[in-house]
């Protein structure tokens, strides 16, 4: 069986799942958080090179302040703490999105969970911050322009070159729990071949067997990238 190199999966269902169990939202996004440290071991054992989660959109912001306040406090356990987890398990972790949107002390945790784990040869994980697919493209072409690079220069290479991911295979196959079937701004430019796959769990209920249930889903498809 093949496993995907490259997977991407939102992280959908946090508060609809606390919501079915009678809990507070609060609590659905730590048993997310806590899923996502289980699940993201689980795959790099199965043998997949890159992980990039969608973490927190630029949308998310728009969310009450009491539970913004607490995804921040979640995400600074990840940058300040378990990073160090990360670390001595070989895992590159990588950031994308508009980190300049963040407190300076989470800026600055970031900066250097990145220099902690960028020699991680075991694999890579990307989280997005803050993160949109169009921002991510605009982004990107103000990059190009900064460049002063002639219209005739630009190509899909040269964008990619300026994107977040730059460097690094488009995903595979990505995954998106709570039945929901849409990507939601999630790596738009990247997912134009990825195998796209909408389980009904929300993702603390995301188990392990779910996710080789994903990618024996993965190996029914036939992927032939626009040819015959």
């Amino acid at each position: 069986m093949e496993t995907p190199r490259h997977i991407g999966i939102i992280l959908d269902g946090n508060r609809r799942f606390a919501k079915a169990k009678g809990l507070p939202a609060f609590e659905g996004h730590r048993l997310g958080f806590e899923n996502l440290k289980k699940t993201a071991e689980y795959i790099f054992d199965k043998g997949v090179d890159i992980l990039t989660v969608y973490a927190f959109s630029t949308e998310n912001w728009n969310r009450e302040k009491k539970e913004v306040a607490y995804l921040m406090d979640l995400f600074r356990i990840l940058v300040n703490k378990e990073i160090n987890k990360l670390s001595k398990r070989g895992i590159k972790v990588n950031f994308f999105g508009r980190l300049e949107d963040f407190e300076h002390d989470l800026q600055k945790s970031i900066k250097k969970a990145r220099e902690k784990t960028k020699n991680g040869q075991r694999g890579i994980l990307n989280i997005c911050l803050s993160y949109g697919g169009r921002d991510e493209l605009v982004r990107a072409f103000k990059k190009i322009v900064a460049q002063k690079i002639t219209v005739d220069k630009i190509d899909q290479e040269l964008i990619s070159q300026n994107l977040d991911s730059a460097g690094l295979p488009d995903p595979d196959m990505i995954i998106r729990t709570s039945g929901e079937e849409r990507l939601s701004g999630f790596l738009t430019w990247q997912s134009t071949y990825s195998e796209l796959y909408f389980p009904e769990k929300t993702w603390p209920e995301f188990m392990e067997a779910d996710l080789d249930k994903a990618i024996l889903e993965y190996n029914k498809r036939q992927r032939r990238f626009g040819g015959n």
